[in-house]
């Protein structure tokens, strides 16, 4: 069995090749050039960070399966400063369009110690920005992007931390390890 951890840098798409597109996108191919392994969930193109990698059919499902639970943490950094109310309402799930998500673990966090991202988010002098730190065992399409805006504070940027047991920790955008 093969397991790669990949940290994904803003805007790679999670697949080894890009159709559909009349501009040729950076892909997982970019960076990995292990064959036979598939990501074991996504990030979409302007996330970043932890991408796990195999060849095991039966591990791909545990991690990317909403069914099985696997715990993702996320780094966020938010607009604006929220308030208890505001991580009191993520901390109890919050109501989108596709229905109530199942409450997350959500604590502000000191800013984190994180490569500079290329192109930088958009800086406003007048309104400050929030780092969380956001961990969900569901994974909808743009799920912690659509809570936040849900309670008032967007996403800036985005960094998947960890997966399970698996950790971002040491590892530099565009870089892979086994795991």
């Amino acid at each position: 069995m093969t397991l790669l951890l990949f940290n994904k840098p803003y805007g790679v798409l999670s697949q080894f090749t890009d159709r559909g597109s009349p501009t040729t996108r950076a892909t997982l191919s970019d960076h990995v050039d292990v064959p036979g392994v598939y990501p074991a969930g996504r990030l979409d193109r302007d996330s970043e960070g932890l991408l796990l990698l195999t060849d095991d059919g039966r591990l791909q499902a545990r991690i990317a399966d909403p069914r099985f639970k696997t715990a993702k943490t996320y780094l966020v950094q938010v607009e604006g400063e929220p308030d208890d109310a505001a991580l009191a309402r993520l901390r109890g799930g919050v109501t989108l369009a596709d229905g109530p998500t199942q409450p997350a673990v959500v604590e502000r966090i000191d800013d984190p110690a994180l490569w500079p991202r290329d192109p930088p988010i958009r800086v406003r002098r007048n309104i400050p920005d929030r780092w969380l730190s956001l961990t969900i065992r569901e994974g909808r399409n743009r799920q912690v992007r659509r809570m936040t805006a849900a309670v008032g504070h967007p996403t800036l940027r985005l960094v998947r931390w960890r997966i399970g047991e698996w950790t971002l920790d040491g590892l530099p955008p565009g870089e892979w390890r086994r795991g």
